[in-house]
């Protein structure tokens, strides 16, 4: 499993960790991506008191319908929110884990399937645990594994993947901790993965495509390296010529 190591208290905020993949940085040290910036003046800088967000008044449906009315603002009435893929994976979830727990075989993995067939590539493993107010928005192509475990009001995108790092790392016990654990208020972004039993603290956000592997502490914003443009409207000759020493390695990925 891996471990975070301690950051120093006059280390840069942001870090890039040793796989050279992702930066966490600490959500009360903001970075300027990430500064609200109407919240600045534009005089001097001078950051402002945020102004007082009103509390959300909840609906009178269970919380699994009523965080998508919280989190999707396309979601406009009860009738669109029924048809959401997410919620009836949720729900069917809901039900193979108290047939997992009771220990009935075949059936929990069963609906597992059958709710992966009908809610376009969601699979969630009948063992895993999921905590209250979990919203899946687009829901589609999402992978979270047995040993996974889920706080409560955390939100996934689609195409994400609570998984392992290789089955053949636990050849004896199939149970044994091999997936993430998510604590509460957690966000997750469109393709991430996060893998092995790591632990992402509350109260983080993890952004798109970006892949996690060791523990990621509370209060985080963990990033991708964002797509770099490395020619326009020069062709071929014109990029050989901007990357210079680094073609070589552009050759990799020639399609």
């Amino acid at each position: 499993m891996a471990r975070s190591s301690k950051r120093p208290a006059d280390e840069p905020a942001s870090a890039t960790n040793q796989h050279g993949r992702l930066y966490a940085v600490p959500q009360h040290a903001p970075t300027p991506a990430t500064t609200d910036l109407a919240g600045m003046a534009p005089a001097h800088g001078a950051a402002q008191p945020p102004a007082e967000v009103a509390p959300r008044i909840h609906t009178r449906w269970p919380d699994d319908i009523d965080v998508i009315f919280e989190k999707d603002p396309a979601a406009r009435n009860i009738f669109e929110v029924l048809t959401y893929q997410g919620l009836h994976a949720l729900l069917l979830h809901r039900l193979a884990h108290r047939l997992y727990l009771a220990h009935i075989p075949f059936v929990p993995r069963l609906i597992s399937q059958i709710a992966r067939v009908i809610t376009g590539g969601i699979e969630i493993h009948p063992g895993a645990r999921i905590g209250k107010r979990f919203f899946i928005d687009h829901g589609a192509g999402v992978v979270i594994g047995e040993t996974a475990e889920i706080g409560d009001n955390v939100m996934l995108y689609h195409q994400v993947t609570l998984g392992a790092t290789g089955w053949w790392k636990h050849r004896g016990d199939g149970r044994v901790k091999r997936h993430p654990t998510i604590e509460e208020n957690v966000t997750i972004g469109v393709g991430a993965s996060i893998l092995g039993p790591v632990i992402v603290g509350h109260d983080s956000k993890i952004g798109a495509m970006a892949l996690v592997l060791e523990n990621i502490p509370p209060h985080s914003l963990v990033v991708s390296q964002p797509a770099r443009l490395v020619t326009a409207q020069g062709g071929q000759a014109d990029l050989e010529t901007q990357l210079g020493d680094e073609r070589p390695f552009l050759l990799d990925y020639s399609i």
